[in-house]
């Protein structure tokens, strides 16, 4: 019965918590320490302490730690999983349906209007992390990085994760 709860717990402020973490924490607050009664006010602080300083999501962070807390790795995955069911599920379903009606003229036009924001966004993203980066390291070394990487990816055709973790080993060593 605790996996269910665990589930029930994590899946209600994934589905109500619209934002993701920051959005959700007090509606985990109120499932684990008023509901159920898994931890005190100060616990529950302590535990949302030590999310933030760790990357990544809040919110799985904490329900894999309470899962983990009230049923070991098991509960841990369950709360993980709850956590991000909603957003799983909604993602399945609206692509589902993008798929079903993808020669429809309306979805082709949103489509078309869509691309041009998804497009200024990463551009923004990259530009972001082209003043970063010759701030935090110059721009000899920002050049360097972004040529390597390019022709790495165009041209070698070698994957971009291995690209990133390159970029991260020769920031780490070299800068």
């Amino acid at each position: 019965m605790i996996f269910w709860d665990i589930f029930v717990a994590f899946f209600l402020p994934g589905v109500l918590g619209y934002g993701g973490g920051p959005a959700s924490i007090s509606l985990v607050e109120n499932e684990v320490v008023r509901n159920y009664g898994w931890m005190t006010v100060q616990e529950f602080g302590e535990v949302l302490a030590f999310a933030n300083s760790l990357p990544g999501p809040i919110a799985t962070k904490m329900a894999g730690y309470v899962g983990y807390e009230l049923g070991g790795v098991l509960g841990s995955f369950i709360g993980i999983f709850a956590t991000v069911a909603p957003s799983l599920i909604l993602m399945i379903v609206l692509g589902g349906i993008l798929l079903k009606y993808k020669k429809s003229k309306r979805v082709h036009r949103l489509t078309v209007f869509v691309q041009p924001v998804i497009a200024v966004l990463l551009g923004v993203i990259a530009w972001n992390f082209w003043t970063e980066a010759y701030v935090s390291i110059g721009l000899l070394q920002t050049a360097i990085i972004i040529l390597i990487s390019f022709y790495l990816i165009e041209v070698k055709q070698v994957h971009p994760a291995f690209v990133i973790g390159g970029a991260m080993l020769y920031g780490g060593f070299f800068l």
